[in-house]
């Protein structure tokens, strides 16, 4: 067993020559890369688990030949893409737990003929559709199933399954794109839309809305479909949800533009971020609305909001994602009645949720995402309170060859100190704000000038809890009054004036993983 230790790279390509070997245990390592083929070459193998790890790209279908495996544990990594429905080749698989990745799509329909199975955990990955009908799936628990919004089925927890209508399929253009060769579609639809518009058309402005005006990204296989129809059509009931982006739609305003909800005909709400009329010369918004968009390509992680589409038109640019009930998290702090309802359990998994998102843009995307804008105002919260970091108009790839110098960006209070005159971007810029963030969250508002009196305190890590607790809440218990002295500490560290002083996000995110026993 080489488990619990601090191993790290990839497995190597001589491990799939152990054809003798019966039980592997790398879990609770920093491995990292894709989980090789070649350990489906294990053919003796009953017993293989892969947990707490940083494997990411999809479960390779080579491990249909391990036929006496009996349990298979690949949570607590961000392995992505769908299930592979070879898997159930497996026909001795007892126990299997693949929770807390970023796997997505349906449910192998063909699980249903694993009849040795026993034991599932598939909880927070991003899994849709019905579940199998087996006995492992029926009679899984609502703890195994949850985290995952779009699963449906006769049990506990979960929403019955609807047949699918035809008004559903016309979402098609919302659908997230795939990484490869997206990145060229949106900057050809993006380039066109901002600076072949230079040339004047005569056609009569109806006909030009009509033809080509509009620039909706959706899959490559619909693609012309989608444009020359269904996207257009989307665009209308955009529009049309919204009153033509009435101010009576709007939920939230910033620099950027206003974020309306547009209830569609089929009943998803979205939110519309639309963007001020980009013009030529406005080079600063084109930025930010590639940006958000080239960022949210590069990533997928349940604490980082989905962006489901978007529109480049000569009239509208827009961003379409998902609608997250709650709103902001500045917006919860400030109101007496929705503060009292997020309780000490609460603003402890947001400070959780946030720190898993940063941690993820800071290791495990490549390159590195910077935010630079982390503030109570750019974390969104569902209906139960789940965490989404949003906003990413400012944010920065950190790229190795370049010096990643740039201009000021983020919100006052939150911006690390250097940053003014180092103008140079380094994830400690969003450790710093995380820090800030984190005090805001417990003491309920901008943390202001206590602060800047953290640096002349004398002995930090007896600090008074009371001091820093929201006094709208009552005190909290004395195990979430653990947690809670957790976060102060590591906030603390956050907020040291020396950057490289600072904690690293990852660091940050093992720490509460080890806490409450989960990893993201």
């Amino acid at each position: 067993m080489l488990d619990g230790n601090l191993l790290s790279g990839g497995i190597p390509y001589e491990f799939g020559s152990l054809t003798d070997l019966d039980f592997l245990d790398l879990s609770s390592n920093r491995l990292n890369g894709s989980i090789p083929q070649v350990l489906g070459d294990l053919s003796e193998l009953i017993y293989l688990n892969l947990s707490n790890n940083r494997f990411r790209d999809e479960i390779p279908v080579q491990l249909r030949s391990l036929v006496y495996v009996r349990q298979l544990d690949l949570s607590h990594n961000s392995l992505t893409g769908e299930i592979p429905s070879e898997l159930s080749n497996m026909k001795s698989l007892e126990m299997m737990n693949i929770s807390l990745n970023n796997l997505s799509g349906f449910i192998p329909k063909s699980f249903e003929k694993m009849e040795a199975l026993l034991n599932i955990d598939i909880s927070y990955n991003e899994l849709e559709g019905p579940i199998p009908n087996s006995r492992a799936f029926q009679n899984a628990s609502r703890e195994a199933l949850q985290g995952n919004r779009g699963l449906c089925g006769n049990v506990g927890g979960l929403k019955p399954c609807n047949k699918i209508s035809k008004k559903d399929q016309n979402l098609a253009f919302l659908i997230a794109f795939p990484f490869a060769g997206a990145l060229l579609l949106l900057l050809s639809l993006v380039g066109i839309a901002f600076f072949a518009g230079k040339k004047k058309d005569q056609r009569p402005k109806e006909q030009r809305d009509m033809q080509d005006g509009i620039s909706i990204h959706v899959d490559e296989n619909i693609l012309f479909s989608v444009l020359n129809f269904d996207g257009k059509s989307m665009y209308e009931e955009i529009i049309k949800s919204t009153n033509n982006f009435d101010a009576a739609y709007c939920i939230g305003h910033g620099g950027y533009g206003s974020v309306y909800k547009a209830n569609l005909p089929f009943a998803n709400v979205v939110a519309v971020k639309k963007f001020h009329r980009l013009q030529e010369e406005d080079r600063r918004l084109q930025k930010e609305f590639v940006n958000e968009i080239k960022a949210l390509i590069e990533i997928r992680h349940r604490n980082i909001v989905k962006l489901y589409g978007f529109c480049s038109h000569e009239r509208h640019s827009f961003l379409v994602y998902e609608y997250m009930e709650r709103g902001t998290l500045g917006k919860i702090l400030s109101k007496e009645d929705e503060a009292k309802e997020l309780e000490w359990n609460k603003r402890v998994n947001v400070i959780k949720g946030v720190a898993h998102a940063l941690s993820y843009m800071h290791n495990e995307c490549s390159p590195p995402i910077i935010h630079r804008d982390i503030s109570s105002n750019n974390v969104l919260l569902d209906s139960e309170f789940e965490a989404c970091v949003s906003d990413f108009g400012t944010s920065r790839f950190l790229n190795p060859d370049s010096s990643n110098w740039t201009a000021v960006a983020g919100t006052y209070g939150y911006v690390a100190p250097e940053f003014a005159y180092t103008m140079k971007v380094t994830e400690k810029c969003d450790v710093y704000s995380f820090g800030v963030l984190a005090f805001e969250v417990i003491m309920g508002k901008q943390p202001g000038d206590f602060i800047s009196s953290l640096s002349s305190s004398l002995d930090l890590e007896n600090l008074p809890m009371e001091e820093v607790l929201d006094q709208r809440l009552p005190l909290p218990a004395h195990e979430i009054e653990d947690e809670l002295r957790t976060v102060v500490n590591l906030a603390i560290a956050c907020l040291a004036s020396d950057p490289q002083s600072r904690p690293t996000m990852h660091y940050i995110s093992q720490v509460f993983m080890a806490k409450s026993g989960h990893s993201y």
